[in-house]
């Protein structure tokens, strides 16, 4: 039964993200020239910073914490939930690459209509780096924390009984990348992209 919750739960997801996936590619952008298009270019740039490193961080904590998980559930699949949710936890960070990155681009007017910030300022644009750089580095957390995650299933395996602990301690690395998107909000409000 609780498989088939997770199942659907997963499915409903995957859903969602892929109706606003398709949802977004309707959505049709001009690209700028001059001072605008450049400034364009670098928030482009820092949109490709934030999602790809946070990305690298959270498929290696994918990585670390799925390799434990199959190796638990091999020998006991009645522990496939509590591994699902440890291996799960570290792709957050990628969640918050791709959050920074579509911030951004409606900043920049890159998904249809008028962006609310002044492209003419090119400032903008090597803010838009930094921005993407501090979500991005901070999402590297995602590694230790599937480092711990790993622990975690590890130490559920032999006492089932120990997985929220394991959670708590799971989730600790995560604050570092929450920090990271708190002060990339901050400056994108700041400087005038959202």
């Amino acid at each position: 039964m609780k498989n088939r919750k997770m199942k659907a739960r997963a499915s409903l997801f995957l859903l969602s993200m892929m109706a606003l996936v398709m949802a977004m590619g309707t959505v049709v952008a001009d690209p700028l020239t001059g001072v605008e298009g450049e400034t364009q270019s670098m928030i482009i740039i820092g949109c490709a910073l934030s999602m790809g490193i946070a990305g690298i961080g959270s498929a290696m904590g994918l990585m670390l914490a799925g390799s434990s998980a199959v190796a638990v559930t091999g020998e006991k699949p009645d522990l496939f939930g509590k591994c699902l949710v440890f291996q799960v936890l570290p792709m957050t960070q990628a969640v918050y690459g791709l959050l920074t990155a579509i911030l951004l681009m409606m900043g920049a007017g890159l998904l249809g209509g008028a962006g609310s910030a002044d492209l003419s300022n090119p400032m903008l644009g090597i803010s838009a780096i930094g921005i993407g750089l501090v979500v991005g580095l901070t999402g590297i957390s995602a590694a230790n924390q599937g480092q711990v995650a790993s622990s975690s299933i590890a130490a559920t395996a032999r006492n089932p009984d120990v997985a929220a602990r394991g959670i708590i301690y799971t989730v600790m690395p995560e604050t570092i990348a929450i920090f990271g998107l708190l002060v990339g909000i901050l400056l994108m409000t700041g400087l005038g992209l959202l």
